[in-house]
């Protein structure tokens, strides 16, 4: 994904409508791998699991690390 540029609000509607949306699915993917959810996504042609991949052990790792901060509260 490319950077947002700086004049954000000179590009036409359609672009920052774009780049919005590329945002907040990436939020959305990187959410579901840190809660331990399945991240399933279409790529050519079939359904790819991307939370089996990379996500599997970082979410064990962040999930560990919250449940040490909630129990040092």
């Amino acid at each position: 994904m490319r950077a947002i540029p700086q004049n954000v609000l000179d590009l036409p509607l359609d672009e920052r409508a774009l780049l919005a949306l590329k945002a907040a699915v990436k939020k959305a993917i990187a959410e579901r791998i840190r809660e331990g959810l399945p991240v399933y996504v279409w790529a050519n042609g079939k359904v790819v699991d991307l939370s089996a991949k990379k996500g599997r052990t970082t979410s064990r790792r962040a999930s560990k690390r919250a449940l040490s901060v909630k129990k040092a509260r």
